[in-house]
């Protein structure tokens, strides 16, 4: 049963059919790795604490700079120089203290993913490199962990949702690294506050097993057209990693 707080707090989930005590209970047991404290990693982090995730894991190896704080909005000017799991955590405690965050002030890496993916519900990818979202695609394919996928560059952004073995990967549509012209722009500084809310919405629809999930769909926003659009996905047949032989 929830108590007289917890009940105040998750007062607007309770209020939802399709979510009620039962699903806030849901949401409360489960566990979140989020890979990237920035851009993307900041509002998915923020609305998956506010909506009572129990567990939430923060993997960053990065520290604050003032560069970050157009967009990164878990970090402040005062967190400048510190780390950004630890500048994350501080603000996501204070949200709601009575979540558990975990903090991996490390890169993921293929030698590391593994282990720290292993006990995780679903994994939210805001990462901002390549090789880190081939890091990602490989171990969650190699665990069977669904996954969000988020980029974003200048104007736009895209998403989608992985069930590993059941629907198109990432590897699927992007195997191989982005042209020097696309890295490194921007972004607008609120661009990645759309998609990682999207990404973190897709996390807690299939922790409740609610409504149709991202998946065989690329999601992408042009914020200066102010439209989205979908493309849709099917399994690559030559994919390297899920392609069924």
């Amino acid at each position: 049963m929830l108590n007289i707080k917890e009940r105040a707090r998750y007062a607007r989930h309770l209020s939802l059919p399709e979510i009620g005590e039962k699903g806030q209970k849901k949401i409360w047991k489960s566990r979140i790795l989020i890979v990237g404290a920035g851009g993307l990693g900041s509002p998915a982090a923020y609305y998956l604490a506010a909506s009572g995730v129990g567990t939430l894991g923060l993997i960053d190896a990065d520290i604050v700079e003032l560069s970050n704080l157009q967009r990164q909005i878990l970090h402040f000017t005062g967190d400048l120089g510190h780390l950004k799991t630890e500048s994350a955590a501080q603000k996501l405690t204070m949200l709601n203290p009575g979540a558990r965050i975990i903090s991996y002030p490390a890169r993921l890496t293929s030698g590391n993913a593994r282990k720290i993916l292993h006990d995780f519900d679903f994994i939210i990818d805001a990462t901002d490199s390549f090789s880190s979202k081939l890091v990602i695609a490989n171990a969650c394919h190699a665990l069977k962990k669904p996954y969000s996928h988020g980029g974003i560059l200048r104007f736009s952004g895209q998403t989608m949702t992985v069930i590993p073995g059941k629907t198109a990967c990432y590897r699927c549509i992007f195997e191989l690294p982005p042209g020097d012209s696309q890295i490194a722009r921007g972004p607008l500084g609120a661009v990645p506050g759309v998609i990682g809310s999207i990404q973190a919405i897709e996390a807690l629809k299939y922790l409740l097993r609610k409504g149709s999930l991202l998946t065989n769909r690329l999601l992408i926003f042009n914020a200066l057209e102010m439209r989205f659009r979908e493309v849709p996905l099917k399994i690559n047949p030559a994919c390297r990693l899920c392609a069924r032989h």
